[in-house]
């Protein structure tokens, strides 16, 4: 009796992949502009992300079209205090957009931080590295120098190295070390490996106390290092390869120094 072979892989990447590797969304929000209608593949709007695309394909989104992807690229962005972590604000706060070096491509940030927390953020011009780096099966390590208002001990973290549970959600455990007493407030490092919304300051608050600075040191094996506030530094490209497992040839076109630039005036 003869088997059926199974039908072959149409050639080519998803449309969303695509969507997302030319830096202009990343692979859910690409889903989403498919399924409104705005995406159109060879002069035909398509309404499922379930289509494979190859380079001869002509792509376009919203009326324009689709450039061919870039190069993979990953920046290191020393964010400031003030600033919220989205393309557009409903309240009109100045966002991280506004305040980049206008020199730097079109790019997405890799997760977020909130109008009052500064530190380290990972921006990246491609939708597929900004899923991968978020996620939570990735598991890279947050690292975070946090002050806090009072004079815990070390006994106070205790809940918090346990892993609780805070209006339903349930935080994993953090390693958390009591650093020095600085006045009126306390200095601790926290490591996290989830990065829920408001994640420390609300473990914080459970335990009594009140996060009033806190700033990122380090997003997996990417460290803020000696970056200024406001500065920009992109990730070598050898050093982008290694620790994401980039092909060869998408890690050599870029250029191979870092670009370092200030935060712009305003």
């Amino acid at each position: 009796m003869s088997q059926t072979s199974p039908p072959k892989t149409p050639p080519g990447d998803r449309i969303a992949k695509v969507i997302a590797r030319a830096g202009l969304a990343s692979r859910r929000e690409a889903e989403r502009l498919i399924e409104a209608g705005r995406v159109k593949v060879n002069g035909k709007v398509i309404d499922r992300a379930a289509l494979n695309v190859t380079p001869k394909d002509k792509i376009e989104v919203d009326g324009r079209l689709l450039d061919a992807p870039e190069p993979p690229r990953l920046w290191l962005y020393h964010k400031p205090t003030g600033l919220v972590t989205t393309t557009r604000d409903e309240q009109g706060r100045e966002t991280i957009f506004d305040a980049l070096p206008e020199d730097l491509p079109r790019v997405m940030s890799v997760g977020r931080l909130d109008l009052n927390s500064e530190g380290l953020l990972l921006l990246t011009n491609d939708g597929g590295i900004k899923r991968k780096l978020e996620l939570p099966s990735t598991g890279w390590v947050r690292k975070y120098k946090v002050r806090l208002k009072g004079r815990p001990k070390d006994e106070t973290f205790a809940p918090l190295r346990k892993g609780l549970e805070i209006d339903g959600e349930r935080f994993q455990p953090m390693q958390v070390t009591l650093d020095r007493q600085q006045g009126a407030n306390a200095w601790i490092t926290v490591a996290i490996r989830e990065g829920k919304n408001r994640e420390i300051r609300r473990a914080m608050e459970a335990v009594g106390l009140q996060v009033n600075r806190l700033i990122r040191l380090s997003y997996g094996p990417f460290q803020l290092g000696q970056l200024k506030a406001g500065e920009v530094l992109e990730i070598r490209p050898r050093v982008l390869r290694d620790q994401l497992g980039l092909e060869d040839e998408k890690a050599q076109a870029v250029p191979q120094k870092p670009n370092k630039v200030r935060r712009r005036r305003r």
